[in-house]
């Protein structure tokens, strides 16, 4: 079977370590909370091999790429419906799956947060992911208030999962092999299906945080806070990297009692 070649455009760099590929299908823990496991950017299989040799869950495979399609298509003929040949942003969770199902991929970096962002979208969908990213990117996922690594990603993700670094991965293993580091990290659903404030007013209060983060709240959400009413709140004082989710949800609740 001819073998795919990676393209650059598309931020395809195949792992090509199955040590590392039968690690990170390990990092799954179903427990009974998902029917389905959707593999994003399958390239040749190397993660697809491992995962479809696991019983508790049904397997789909999702590529962009027509080449890896094709390729895909030949060596697992098994798959039929179940393989598809779209773009992950572009699909329709709703439509496409029966039940609610894991996120797994070695994720192509040059489109790791807007992937993020789309399982954000399809939160009460998606109990669990599991995904290689740029060692920044997962760093960034992962962070904790005060740090320089914590910003907008930080929050709107860890104000519905919980967040593991897992483990960091060399350059090494894969073809070809990126100019960075890569990590693998997991995010597993909490129990928040609604935050306790305006959801919408929340994320716009943390992106006009994070966007000016030099500058204190008071000054970065200038636009969104009735400066009179809200001119004794200490919490406006601080930098948008200083404050938890907790403290970015009750800010969101006063903003919008104040208004």
């Amino acid at each position: 079977m001819t073998l795919v070649k990676a393209k650059k455009h598309l931020g395809q760099h195949f792992l090509t370590d199955k040590n590392i590929a039968s690690k990170i299908v390990d990092s799954l823990k179903p427990n009974g909370r998902y029917g389905q496991v959707l593999e994003v950017g399958p390239g040749m299989g190397i993660l697809s091999d491992f995962l479809l040799q696991k019983t508790e869950y049904e397997v789909f495979l999702i590529d962009i790429d027509t080449e890896s399609y094709e390729f895909l298509h030949k060596k697992y003929p098994q798959l039929q419906q179940r393989l598809i040949n779209a773009d992950f942003l572009e699909l329709d969770f709703s439509a496409t799956f029966e039940d609610k199902l894991a996120v797994i991929g070695n994720f192509p970096y040059n489109i790791s947060s807007q992937i993020l962002f789309k399982i954000l979208d399809n939160r009460h969908l998606v109990p669990e992911v599991v995904g290689m990213f740029q060692k920044e990117v997962a760093e960034r996922c992962a962070a904790k208030p005060g740090s320089k690594e914590y910003g907008i990603l930080s929050v709107f993700l860890q104000a519905y999962y919980k967040v593991e670094y897992l483990f960091t991965v060399k350059a090494g293993v894969f073809n070809p092999p990126p100019k960075v580091l890569s990590a693998v990290i997991r995010l597993t659903r909490n129990a928040v299906a609604e935050l306790d404030c305006d959801e919408k007013l929340f994320w716009q209060v943390v992106k006009a945080g994070f966007n000016q983060r030099r500058k204190t709240l008071r000054n970065a959400l200038s636009s969104l806070i009735n400066k009179e009413n809200m001119a004794d709140n200490t919490t406006l004082d601080l930098r948008a990297e200083r404050l938890s989710v907790a403290d970015f949800v009750k800010l969101t609740k006063e903003i919008a009692e104040n208004r």
